[in-house]
């Protein structure tokens, strides 16, 4: 007993590691494995039988391409609006000083603070007040401000982590603000970026609930899969989900692999 008590306290955080992975990637196993089951029924819950027809046939399902097209639009536009206003908030909030910073600085974070629920509520009464037709600009413009108080945080995390040294030994160098900012400064803070842009495109696509505020009669895929569910839930939404998983996977590996490349060769 004694010996098992010793073996687990030197592998405890091994063990933990592992559950808590387990923990997460099992859902999305079984959204693999029922991405090859056969149809048995409205709602698909049941393992039935080995079969590809599903990802042979992914957009059979009448309107789930379209609403799975329109939510990478959105997700697209979004994270390009959102990163690009969201850099230029993190640098001006972790380089300058200026009259109302607290206040900015507070105000940048009370999305992540509030519940997503009070923010789609707020900005749907907006939309109603000012009379906008609900839509995909509605829904564009809701992401937009959603996502952008987590690019803020990942790039000023990053701007200020970084050695100005840097910069000046550039200006030394006798370049200009303009190439010392191309060079240097956006190649330091691009991993910051990176990190925004990428969190930014999987909270758009994967959102609902300022969706449902802000859509109006627009079907985005989250959308369709919850109305799925009540009607009956297709196994190519499976099939999508799979897709995505395996494609967010690579790019992270990919990433990785490139990272380690570029770590070697310094």
């Amino acid at each position: 007993m004694a010996a098992l008590t010793r073996w687990l306290r030197r592998r405890l955080v091994v063990i933990a590691a592992v559950l808590v992975l387990a923990y997460m990637i099992i859902p999305n196993i079984v959204v693999i494995v029922y991405s090859f089951n056969k149809p048995n029924g409205r709602f698909n819950y049941t393992l039935d039988k080995f079969s590809t027809d599903a990802w042979q046939h992914p957009c059979d399902v009448a309107g789930m391409c379209d609403a799975l097209g329109l939510s990478l639009q959105i997700a697209l536009y979004a994270t390009v609006g959102a990163t690009v206003l969201g850099t230029m908030i993190a640098f001006a909030l972790a380089r300058y000083r200026f009259r109302g910073r607290p206040f900015v600085n507070a105000m940048i974070f009370m999305p992540m603070a509030m519940p997503e629920i009070v923010m789609a509520a707020s900005l749907g009464t907006l939309f109603l007040n000012m009379r906008v037709e609900f839509g995909f600009w509605t829904i564009l413009i809701a992401h937009i401000m959603f996502c952008l108080s987590f690019v803020v945080t990942a790039v000023k995390a990053r701007v200020m982590s970084m050695d100005p040294r840097l910069e000046q030994a550039a200006q030394d160098l006798y370049a200009t603000p303009v190439q010392t900012f191309l060079r240097i400064t956006l190649p330091l803070a691009a991993p910051g970026i990176a990190a925004g842009a990428l969190l930014s495109f999987a909270l758009s696509f994967d959102d609902f609930v300022i969706t449902q505020f802000n859509s109006g009669s627009t079907v985005t895929f989250p959308m369709f899969v919850w109305g799925s569910a009540q009607r009956g839930t297709p196994v190519q939404v499976n099939v999508i989900g799979t897709a995505m998983f395996l494609t967010a996977v690579l790019l992270t590996a990919g990433g990785q692999w490139i990272a380690n490349r570029r770590r070697a060769r310094s």
